[in-house]
């Protein structure tokens, strides 16, 4: 099945506007600092929304949902700590291609990257905070960390990866990566605060890839 089109429209970057690809969005929103964009189904809704403030769009339901639950109050994007590193996984299916990623909460500049031929979106939740881990541990780092999968953050917590993706030749790799940051967990202390970042009150975090 064919992959449907969005548009993207982008309140606050390098150069507002509506735009009818990720990579066109991305190049607007990359590096800048508190970038606004939101994607939809049609370009008719995109520009309606580019007419409107990006506020009135933070979680808006698509034409024809169920009513939303009424949400909490939305924290300040001020209480966010913009000295630190936002991480995050993408994946095509589940399992299916998966990559995830780490970068600078402030400007959006990727420090690392990863990709796999198969994998979940939870073990790259969770590898990807772990890689953030062990590298700022290389570096005498406490810089805080944030995730938005709380997820991910248990089983780093636990320091156990508790996925059922089959073991075979595709995901061997992936597997044997997840026994070693099980064992990083395990072998090594940290400092540094790992973050719930909250999607609903900030929106997307900075690390995500956009695939919504």
């Amino acid at each position: 099945m064919a992959k449907k089109k969005k548009y993207y429209t982008v309140w606050e970057g390098n150069t507002p506007g509506v735009y009818d690809s990720w990579d066109a969005c991305k190049a607007q929103i990359q590096g800048y600092p508190n970038a606004r964009y939101k994607s939809y189904k049609s370009r008719e809704e995109a520009e309606a929304a580019y007419r409107e403030s990006f506020a009135d769009h933070i979680g808006q339901a698509s034409p024809g949902s169920k009513p939303a639950k009424p949400k909490a109050p939305r924290r300040n994007r001020d209480e966010i700590v913009w000295e630190s590193i936002s991480v995050d996984a993408a994946c095509s299916g589940n399992p299916g291609v998966m990559e995830y990623q780490g970068v600078h909460t402030s400007d959006g500049t990727q420090i690392f990257h990863k990709k796999f031929s198969l994998g979940t979106n939870n073990i790259g939740e969770f590898l990807a905070i772990v890689h953030a881990l062990a590298l700022f541990k290389q570096q005498g780092n406490e810089t805080p960390i944030y995730t938005d999968s709380k997820i991910a953050m248990g089983w780093v917590k636990k320091k156990k990866a508790n996925t059922k993706l089959v073991r075979n030749a595709k995901t061997a790799l992936l597997h044997e990566l997840i026994s070693r940051a099980e064992a990083w967990l395990r072998n090594n202390t940290y400092k540094n605060p790992i973050l719930k970042w909250d999607t609903e009150s900030w929106g997307e975090i900075p690390a995500d890839f956009g695939r919504k």
